[in-house]
């Protein structure tokens, strides 16, 4: 059986830990840090979205457009651990189904 492996712990460098709220007041300040990481790495670029409470249409944007440009190069955005509400919002606009999410494994109960 074929156990599939995360590259990404070997790579903490290509990590984006973001905080609060993806919106058109910070979406500046991440499209900066996000075109500099792809600029300065190889391999997936992750964001780790497991402290941002909410996305909006400009935050989704930049997502959009990261994922374009990761592509462009051979490469891979992925979206890590968004909570319920941003997972919703992934999914109401259909980006789930373009982006590459990787939901937090949801305990195993006894």
């Amino acid at each position: 059986m074929h156990v599939p492996t995360h590259e990404y712990s070997a790579q903490p460098d290509n990590v984006v830990h973001l905080t609060g709220i993806l919106d058109v007041r910070s979406v500046g300040d991440v499209r900066q840090t996000l075109n500099d990481l792809i600029d300065t790495s190889d391999g997936d670029v992750i964001v780790d979205l497991e402290a941002v409470d909410a996305v909006d249409a400009t935050g989704l944007g930049l997502l959009v457009a990261t994922h374009r440009r990761t592509q462009l190069l051979g490469r891979q955005l992925v979206l890590w651990h968004p909570l319920p509400s941003v997972v919703r919002i992934l999914a109401v606009t259909r980006l789930h189904r373009v982006l590459k999410v990787e939901r937090t494994p949801l305990p195993i109960s006894a």
